[in-house]
Formats: C-alpha cells, structure tokens, sequence
C-alpha cells in the first residue's frame, strides 16, 4: 500500500483525476487543494478557495475533467481548466440549507448534489443560456441527504438520508437525454418518480450508499453499525448484517460480490456478498499484526496498566492497531481490471492518504490460507509483510 501524509488536518473527502496524476482533497475547511505528482512527490498544491463555509464533497469527472465542489454555505460550483488555472461557475442549487453530497453521473452530463433541506439538486447545463441549473427531487425524503451514487445507465440515482431510509430515484431529464431503457429497478422512469424505498434494517442514519458494477444491487452503510444490500434482480431481497466495529462511513463495490466498508474503526473492512444472497465478513485491512517479545499475561497487563498507563509498558503502544490512526471519512475507487477494483483510496481525521491494493491483499490471503498450514497470527505476519 502507499502511505501518504498531508499534515496534521484532518481530510474530510478527496477525488482523483482521469489518470491519478492529480489529487483534489480538502482540510475539512472551504478550501480545495490540488495536488501533481511527480517522481513520487506531490508538489504544492493549487488552492481553489470560492467556498465561504466548509466543503462537504467533491467529484473529479474524468472525460470532461471539470471538478464539482459543494458546501455548507449552500453552493456548489463548477471548476473548469483554463490555460492552467481552475475558473469556477456557480450553479443554482436553490438550496436554503447545506449541500452535502455531490457526485457526477457517469456520462458527466449531469451531477446530483444532496441538501440539508430534504432534496436532491439534479443539476445540467443549459446551453441557451450557459449556465447550470437545478431541478429538486423532494417527496418522500423527509431529512438530510447524506449520501447518492448513480446508476451505471446515467438514470437512477440512489439516496441515502437520515429519516433511516434509502431510495432510488429516476433522476432522467428529458431536455438532455433519451428515453432510458427498463431495468430491474422499474420500467417508468419520469423524473423523480421513487423506484425503490427501503428502510434500514433496526434503525440508525445512512452514511453511504453504493451501486455495484452492474447496478443491480444496491449497499449501504449506517450509523447503526450495519452493512446492507438490496439486490433488483431477486425480488428486491435484503440482507443486512450487524458488525461488532463502530459505525462505518463510506463504502464501495470492489466487485460484483464483495463490498469495503470503512469508518470509525480506522480500518477498511471487506465483505462478500454471494451467490445465495448472503453476507458475510472477510477480513479487516491493514492491521499491523503487532506481537510481544516477551510474551503475554494477564498479570503482566494489569501491572503495567496501573504502572505506565499502556497496555504493555511501551509508548508505541498509544499508536493504534491499523495504518490510518483515526477515522475514515471517505474513500474512493483508484484504479479498475478485468475483475473488478484493484486499488482504491482512503482518508481520515489523521491527515493520511491511504492507496490500497486489494487484487494483491486477495492474492496473498487465499494462496497462503488454502495451500499452508498456518494459523492466522502467521498468516497476517505474512500479509503485511507484502502488502
């Protein structure tokens, strides 16, 4: 994995550019920082600062290589290259509370952006008059957006909100598109109308909604420390699985069958979706696997707990158990194969920038635990040595 440090503020979200060559993150404040790489450096970064209030999400698109940025002072704004320099648009979000989430469609013809008013912004460019405008998708949401993802035909549009449910809006605008084709999600598709609405299984507020590759099934993430999936295809079945961890943040789709999960318990998670439409926990990314030297006893910890106010007697031991040593706030897909995400991005409340390759961590896990006698001690030593 590469390990990057962005000083001492915390990271509240990032996005790359088309060929990763470029970063935009912000410092949980309104600025936006745009970073190059080169020869493993990054150099310093460009400061993008339209924002009266603190940035809540961003979204590079890679085609058409415009960022979007949103914020709590209700403003979204479009950032277009011009010899070298980033110029922002407004768009007319016509929000009177904070926008809170904004990501573009696939086809970067549109991009949505959630509100603190109970709406979603779907936002075009209008060409007679050139500039963005808005058309609000309302009913039935009923709190604050906390998070969307699209669906891969450019169409639907899932929400995830704090009134406990998530929903999945046709987000069509026939102005700037054709009539969209029938999936398994519903077969009419007039602007706003509500595909689908589940409620979260026991309760707790949506952090993170994420369509897989195919967009046929839907997860999501809540404050009550659960994972779910919905799936279109097997009659809208939902499974949702109650975690011992805190509650995660942010999750992707790294493929059609397994899921990453990430949040306050510093550490990715991956799950696996099945065949037979269960779910069920993998394996927790980037522990350390840290051992004593000399051993361990229960005499021993409670003797050097009342002694130096550590576990063990050592000030390495304050650090955590995990590369990132506070919360993940959002991660993001780096890099695709043949099957599936094989390296995807995290940052948190510790300032670091975290590139994981999980085509690698799958490759070691399965080899060393289907063809060597190991216990699981040996075979995280073993991980971590080659991740």
């Amino acid at each position: 994995m590469e390990v990057h440090n962005f000083g001492s503020s915390p990271v509240s979200c990032h996005t790359w550019s088309k060929d990763k060559s470029q970063l935009a993150l912000s410092p949980n404040n309104n600025k936006v920082l745009i970073y190059k790489k080169a020869s493993e450096k990054w150099t310093e970064p460009e400061l993008l600062s339209q924002h009266d209030l603190r940035v809540t999400s961003m979204d590079w698109a890679p085609n058409t290589n415009r960022i979007v940025t949103c914020s709590a002072d209700r403003n979204a704004y479009v950032w277009t290259q011009c010899d070298g320099k980033w110029k922002p648009t407004l768009v007319l979000l016509r929000s009177n509370r904070a926008a809170t989430c904004v990501r573009w469609s696939p086809r970067e013809n549109k991009f949505a952006v959630g509100s603190g008013g109970a709406l979603v912004a779907i936002c075009y460019f209008e060409e007679e008059n050139d500039w963005w405008v808005s058309k609000h998708i309302k009913k039935p949401i009923m709190s604050t957006v906390t998070s969307l993802d699209w669906h891969p035909n450019n169409i639907l549009l899932a929400t995830g909100s704090t009134d406990f449910r998530v929903r999945v809006f046709s987000a069509y605008i026939k102005e700037i598109e054709q009539k969209p084709q029938p999936t398994p999600w519903g077969n009419k598709m007039p602007f706003g109308n509500v595909m689908a609405e589940v409620s979260n299984a026991g309760g707790g507020w949506i952090h993170c909604v994420s369509f897989s590759t195919n967009g046929n099934k839907l997860a999501w993430v809540s404050h009550n420390s659960t994972i779910s999936v919905v799936d279109a295809e097997a009659d809208m079945k939902l499974v949702t699985l109650r975690t011992q961890y805190l509650p995660f943040i942010t999750c992707l789709w790294s493929s059609e069958d397994s899921i990453v999960a990430a949040g306050y318990d510093c550490s990715p998670m991956v799950f696996q979706y099945n065949k037979q439409g269960q779910l069920s926990f993998v394996e927790r990314l980037g522990k350390s696997q840290k051992k004593e030297t000399d051993g361990f006893s229960a005499m021993r910890k409670f003797r050097d707990m009342d002694k130096c106010a550590v576990s063990n007697g050592s000030v390495d031991d304050t650090a955590l158990d995990s590369i990132h040593q506070n919360s993940i706030t959002d991660s993001r897909v780096h890099s695709v194969g043949k099957t599936g995400v094989t390296k995807f991005s995290t940052v948190g409340l510790d300032g670091k920038l975290v590139i994981w390759d999980i085509e690698l961590n799958h490759i070691v896990t399965v080899w060393y635990e289907k063809k060597c006698l190991m216990d699981q001690d040996e075979i995280g030593l073993i991980k971590s040595f080659y991740i």
